[in-house]
């Protein structure tokens, strides 16, 4: 009888193995790894998603977790227990205000483009605070916009998310936490509600057609 498209020379090995690849993986992994990376790298027939739920299971409550960050997966210190691995260092590159306000902007809008950044801050924005923030790797250039001159758009990165301990850009702080935190003023930016509202890191599903795959 002729073999299916989906049949093995060889049974994938028990979920037991395929959880303790996964774990050799995201611990040996330096950036986060997905579903897709680690199908790639075990064996024909692994479950990789399977064994990520069970090796996160095994995880629950010790020192070190698997966590979610982005459409990836990767080995964390356990939140409680970051105090530890603080030392005090001598910080060599502080980003400026303008840096600061332009990033903030970038995860709470995007995809925004350059013009709508400068509008919501009231101020033109640099080349070099953008250039800056790419190359820290913490925004990247988006979808462009599908109106005139179809302009490139701003999207923070896995790196920003991985950073602050994010699973998406949806666990940034609403606008109530900003307000009570005293990081934000009473008034909100021109063209917007509240920024615990903010959209998706592909944006509103309703406003696809205003940009280009």
């Amino acid at each position: 009888m002729a073999k299916t498209q989906n049949d093995s020379l060889f049974d994938a090995p028990p979920i037991g193995e395929q959880e303790r690849m996964v774990e050799a993986i995201l611990f040996a992994s330096a950036d986060p790894v997905t579903v897709q990376q680690l199908a790639g790298r075990m064996p024909h027939g692994c479950d990789p998603a399977e064994a990520l739920a069970y090796l996160r299971k095994r995880y629950d409550g010790r020192g070190v977790n698997v966590v979610r960050i982005g459409d990836a997966w990767a080995i964390r210190t356990a939140p409680d227990l970051g105090f530890l691995m603080q030392k005090e260092i001598v910080e060599t590159r502080k980003l400026s205000r303008a840096a600061i306000e332009t990033l903030a902007i970038v995860a709470y809008h995007q995809p925004v483009t350059r013009a709508e950044i400068e509008e919501i801050r009231g101020v033109s924005v640099s080349r070099g605070t953008i250039d800056q923030l790419i190359e820290m790797e913490w925004i990247r250039f988006g979808r462009r916009k599908m109106t005139p001159g179809r302009p490139v758009t701003f999207v923070v990165t896995q790196g920003f998310l991985d950073h602050f301990g994010l699973e998406t850009a949806r666990d940034l702080p609403g606008l109530k936490e900003l307000r009570a935190a005293g990081l934000l003023e009473n008034r909100p930016p021109p063209g917007t509600t509240t920024l615990g509202d903010h959209e998706d890191e592909t944006g509103n599903a309703d406003q696809s057609e205003l940009f280009e795959d």
